[in-house]
């Protein structure tokens, strides 16, 4: 017998759009909505899950699982909460960091499948990319969730450090470092109650003099619009514009790099686009 996270999972999956969350719509479907494989693959969890799921014979799912299928599904706030409820999960409370993806925005990123794009949270965890951010920086879904955070890239020494592609920024050598190290420091302020976000803090502390130096040191850092040089292992270096877009009322940060029309830069993007072959926007 279904579940009422089930019914609610499946009423949801029929109602999304396949073209609204990414997927290039060729044929005539028989049903409505997302069928369960592309849920499945949205959400980064196996197709034999989403089953069990639905059917109400797999209980308590985890809050990443529930949190990775309500931005899939493009799930508004209250509808978020209603599934975390009814996995038997407290909802994200106020004072703590939202991972929630906005199904606006959602569907914005999905419609630029062309260039890469990856949003983040105020303490610089990836929540959405797609397939050309995957294949400009390797795909985050081979990465353990909890690593797949740019602070830990930038001053950590796991997983997530050793798999960063080389970057340089027109702006110096350590700019990238001081902005994260001032998001941070930000972030720490407007969210009190962040358990994760200070653990995160705390660990960059202890184990990172980079970081221990930019944080003693930072002050109030805006983000402008910045170039960057990839040493990509497939095509080469490739120099690209990259913009930080801050979302009003999410407090989420949409990555975007694009090159100008008609350049070598430009012709190395379409390269990776090509031989990379198109994949549909994951969340974590």
């Amino acid at each position: 017998m279904m579940s009422t996270f089930g019914v609610a999972l499946r009423t949801w999956r029929d109602r999304l759009s396949p073209a609204d969350a990414g997927f290039a719509v060729v044929s005539v479907r028989r049903v409505p909505g997302l069928r369960r494989e592309e849920l499945a693959q949205l959400a980064g969890i196996s197709v034999d899950y989403v089953l069990r799921l639905e059917q109400g014979r797999a209980a308590n799912p985890s809050q990443q699982v529930v949190a990775a299928l309500a931005r899939a599904l493009q799930l508004s706030r209250t509808e978020r909460d209603q599934l975390y409820r009814s996995a038997g999960l407290l909802p994200p409370q106020d004072g703590t960091i939202d991972a929630h993806v906005p199904a606006g925005i959602q569907r914005l990123t999905a419609r630029l499948g062309d260039v890469p794009i990856g949003v983040f949270t105020a303490d610089w965890t990836l929540v959405w990319w797609n397939g050309m951010w995957a294949a400009l920086y390797g795909d985050p879904a081979t990465l353990p969730a909890t690593e797949r955070n740019l602070a830990l890239a930038v001053f950590g020494s796991g997983v997530a450090h050793d798999s960063m592609i080389p970057t340089r920024s027109e702006r110096g050598e350590h700019a990238l470092a001081v902005a994260i190290a001032a998001d941070l420091e930000d972030a720490v302020a407007r969210y009190p109650a962040g358990a994760k976000l200070h653990h995160l803090v705390r660990g960059l502390l202890a184990s990172s003099a980079e970081f221990a130096r930019c944080w003693a040191a930072t002050t109030a850092a805006q983000h402008v619009s910045d170039r960057k040089t990839i040493n990509h292992p497939g095509v080469g270096e490739l120099t690209l514009d990259c913009d930080v877009l801050l979302v009003p009322g999410a407090d989420l940060r949409v990555v975007t790099y694009s090159a100008p029309a008609s350049t070598v830069d430009a012709e190395k993007l379409d390269l990776l686009r090509a031989t990379s072959g198109w994949f549909a926007p994951t969340a974590t």
